[in-house]
């Protein structure tokens, strides 16, 4: 259909010279860019601590401070959106982030990374919500499949190719691609946005209307990002040991409880929190944290295994996620033609049950698992996360529908900010636990494997001798090749412990899918689905 005549899903006409498909392009390089940069830095860490000269601590608050402040201006995005509207925002963040992340390498020390850091995430951070924003209300219902499909394979495709994109990054260019990586690709997003969103005036507050007020929007996304900082510090700063760990979460606490007490004294415009409260919203919001979940088996469990138990490097990890990047696209297509077939609920409810299949083979690795042994698990995770997530998404989207949402752009601007903080939240909350389980089996396993390796032992004399040969001739002596034999048999027990440990996550994301699940049979029906829905709206 010409642009001339193509109407939004709520019946708003499209400015003639802006065309939804650009929009869509907009959405998928908004979308990858966010994405990219918070895990080239994640999978890069160990090139920029080498380059920069840093340490395991100091490095650590890198990935910190571009989270945190993308967690920050998530929910600030509502206020932001609907003050200025989604076009404008979208298309100075793009601008400045392009000049943050150029100058990024060039900052001359870590504070000034930090900060330059924290901007980005600032500018990045709008792009999710707001581009989430411009599907749910400005692209018309024929295209909204399409929208899903492109939205949910590039989340997941850029998420799973990090590995591979930071190895040829680095190994062929520098480790300044690390952050220039996006910055090539904002200029045409903001184009695409330019030529893709129609301008729209001002917003105007109507008579009697309270006016817009951005401290209760601050005291929230605060508080969120003191709260995301937390988290992300957890581990390394020892919980509950470190009081820096809870003076951050008891700040950021603080601040959600003034941020609610004055939501309720002085209501905004620009937000509607009864919105919220409806059933489904509250259910997919659980299914959304649940899914950023199940996501650790790929991002974080299988990289931690290969890299801790076999050595591997980014460029060799990277091939093993590709086999799940390539085919999740395929499964998101397969998603989408389901979707507009059948209930989103039955699409989603396949999604986890593929999920939880996966998660329960990789539960029966071992220590002689290398990449090849985990492609037909990693095959069944594939289909299952691009399944799952294009339901997901697609069951959100038609919520909106259902809800009315999609009339009211203050609405919609609420439910994709609250999204937004749910993906982040939700993700972190995943990956703290995560990391606190590896650590708290790992020790369980090493303690428990400890018992059956004592030196008294004939197996183990028999195991110490057998390495004792093996050392003998890279040593100059039988002390050292004995000393050697006992380092070498440490080593192998701590692999062991982490194997069973890596195990015993995959057999826990498995239980969290089955509980997905549950969760999933209390979201209520949907009276229009995407058949109704494009019946209604042809155009």
């Amino acid at each position: 259909m010409p642009a001339e005549t193509a109407q939004s899903a709520s019946g708003e006409a499209v400015h003639p010279t802006h065309h939804p498909m650009i929009g869509i392009v907009a959405v998928l390089l908004g979308a990858m860019i966010a994405t990219a940069q918070g895990r080239l830095l994640s999978v890069g860490l160990p090139d920029l601590r080498g380059a920069l000269g840093l340490g395991a601590d100091e490095a650590s608050w890198l990935g910190t401070a571009f989270n945190a402040a993308t967690m920050f201006i998530g929910p600030f995005s509502v206020y932001l959106g609907g003050l200025l509207g989604p076009r404008r925002v979208l298309m100075a963040c793009s601008a400045l982030y392009t000049v943050i992340a150029f100058f990024l390498p060039f900052s001359g020390g870590l504070p000034m990374m930090l900060v330059l850091l924290a901007l980005a995430g600032l500018t990045a951070g709008t792009f999710y919500p707001l581009t989430l924003s411009f599907i749910l209300r400005n692209l018309p219902m024929r295209y909204v499949l399409f929208g899903i499909a492109v939205y949910g394979a590039d989340v997941v495709f850029t998420t799973h190719i990090a590995h591979s994109t930071e190895a040829i990054l680095v190994g062929n260019l520098s480790w300044r691609w690390i952050f220039w990586f996006g910055a090539l690709l904002t200029p045409v997003m903001l184009l695409c946005v330019h030529f893709g969103i129609a301008p729209q005036p001002l917003p105007q507050p109507k008579p009697g209307q309270p006016r817009p007020n951005w401290r209760g929007f601050l005291y929230f996304s605060l508080g969120a990002a003191l709260i995301y900082t937390a988290l992300d510090q957890g581990q390394r700063l020892d919980w509950w040991n470190s009081r820096t760990f809870i003076a951050l979460l008891a700040s950021g606490l603080f601040l959600w409880t003034t941020a609610l007490v004055r939501r309720m004294m002085e209501p905004n415009p620009l937000i509607n929190l009864r919105f919220l409260l409806r059933r489904n919203v509250i259910f997919l919001a659980v299914l959304l944290a649940a899914f950023r979940f199940l996501l650790l088996s790929t991002v974080v469990l299988l990289p931690s295994f290969l890299a801790s138990v076999h050595g591997y490097r980014p460029e060799e990890t990277g091939p093993v996620l590709l086999w799940i990047a390539l085919p999740q696209v395929l499964a998101g297509l397969l998603g989408i033609w389901l979707l507009g077939r059948i209930d989103s609920r039955l699409v989603l409810g396949i999604g986890f049950t593929l999920i939880a299949i996966g998660c329960l083979l990789n539960a029966q690795l071992d220590a002689q698992w290398a990449g090849s042994s985990f492609w037909p698990s990693q095959l069944v995770l594939a289909m299952g996360q691009g399944i799952a997530l294009n339901g997901l998404v697609g069951s959100i989207i038609l919520e909106v529908v259902n809800s009315g949402a999609i009339q009211q752009p203050i609405n919609a601007l609420t439910f994709s900010g609250f999204f937004q903080t749910v993906r982040l939240m939700g993700g972190e909350l995943g990956v703290a636990f995560m990391q606190h389980w590896i650590s708290l089996r790992e020790q369980t396993h090493s303690n428990l494997l400890g018992l059956h390796v004592q030196m008294a032992d004939p197996a183990t004399q028999h195991r110490l001798r057998l390495l004792q040969g093996g050392m003998t001739p890279h040593s100059t002596g039988t002390s050292e090749a004995a000393a050697r034999a006992g380092a070498l048999l440490t080593l192998q027990v701590r692999q062991q412990a982490f194997t069973l440990s890596i195990a015993d996550c995959f057999l826990t994301l498995a239980w969290a899918s089955v509980a997905a699940l549950c969760v999933l049979a209390c979201v209520g029906v949907m009276k229009i689905g995407f058949r109704e829905a494009k019946a209604a709206n042809p155009s």
